[in-house]
Formats: structure tokens, sequence, C-alpha cells
């Protein structure tokens, strides 16, 4: 397979959590952002969209949506725009899915690379909830549908939604097979947190 860019998403207002930097949160002994970054290692760029405080590699990009604030898909752009015009695609991960691993990437993207039709994949969890920012997107399209999104909302992508953005795309879906607890897995709550360190065990 060709090399892929990652985007991690460091910002919202983890309002279940009393606001706390959520991604910053450690689970395993570490924080589930570097977990995260982690399980992309392999990728060419590393970028975090979040606030300016978000401590990163030296290896991995930092920016910030626009504005501060504006929500997901204000964040995809941010980080699609530091993308080298030549990527084809780009995992886009929340940063808050500790249990993700370089395992569950790779089938994303094999998967992926396996389905000519699709615009991107990601995985599914065990009710059938698509897990939009647990997968792997062909860049020329999903950079279509933020370009056709901010036309359609007037030239902001304040408040809007990621399943508003991926509307239009065609998106395939992957359930997982592998062993080990499940890579979609976010914590929003302080009993998802407690249950992710209990998996890490």
């Amino acid at each position: 397979m060709s090399g892929y860019a990652a985007v991690v998403l460091t910002g919202g207002a983890a309002r279940r959590l009393g606001g706390v930097d959520k991604p910053g949160l450690a689970v395993g002994g570490r924080p589930m952002r570097d977990r995260v970054l982690a399980a992309v290692a392999d990728a060419e760029p590393r970028i975090v969209v979040g606030p300016d405080t978000t401590p990163v590699l030296a290896d991995v990009r930092l920016t910030r949506e626009e504005p501060a604030g504006g929500g997901p898909v204000a964040a995809v752009a941010a980080g699609l725009a530091l993308l080298p015009p030549g990527t084809t695609t780009v995992a886009l991960l929340a940063g808050d899915l500790p249990l993700l691993t370089a395992t569950a990437v790779g089938e994303l993207r094999r998967a992926l690379a396996a389905d000519a039709t699709a615009d991107g994949i990601c995985h599914v969890d065990a009710d059938g909830r698509r897990q939009f920012l647990c997968g792997i997107w062909r860049a020329a399209p999903l950079r279509a549908a933020v370009d056709r999104l901010t036309a359609d909302r007037g030239g902001t992508l304040t408040g809007a939604s990621v399943r508003a953005l991926l509307a239009g795309l065609t998106v395939a879906e992957l359930h997982w097979s592998g062993g080990g607890p499940p890579p979609w897995f976010d914590c929003d709550t302080d009993d998802d947190v407690r249950r992710a360190e209990e998996w890490t065990r």
C-alpha cells in the first residue's frame, strides 16, 4: 500500500468530563492522544488539530481550527490544509480512542485499497453505528466534501457535523474482527475512561 497521512482531532468541550483536556487523560499510563498517534506512527505527516497548549512529539504538526472551537468539521478542514498536495489517503481519528492500534488502522487501509468504489471506510461499533472519526478516507473526495459543505453553509463550517460532511460520500464499513478490545471505543465519560483502563491491563 502507498503511504497515508493522519489527522487527529483533539478539540471539543468534554462537557461530560468536566471540561478537562480529554485527549490528555492517561489510559494505560499514556495520554489517549499519544496512544492514537502511536497507532499511526507510520503516517506522514501526522497532524494534531487542537488547542495551542496541546503537547506533541517533534515530528507531529499542530494546528487549530478556525475559529477556535468551531467544531469537528472546521478541525478536519484545518488538518487537510496542511497535507502535502500528493496525499491520496488520510486517517481521520478522534483523539480519545485509547484502544486504537496499528493493526486496526492497517485493516482499514487494506479494506479501502481493496474497494475501488468507496470514498472512505470507517469502523462500525457493536450497535451498527458508523464511527466516522475512526476511519480512512481518500483525500480528493474528502477535500471536495469540505468545499461543498463550506459553500452550502455560506462560507462557514462552524458547528457543522461530521455526518453532514460525509453525507455525499460513498462510505464502506468495517466490523472489527480482530482480537482484543474494540479500536473504535471512545471515552466520553469517567466510566468510559475506567473501562478503557481495564481493557489495557
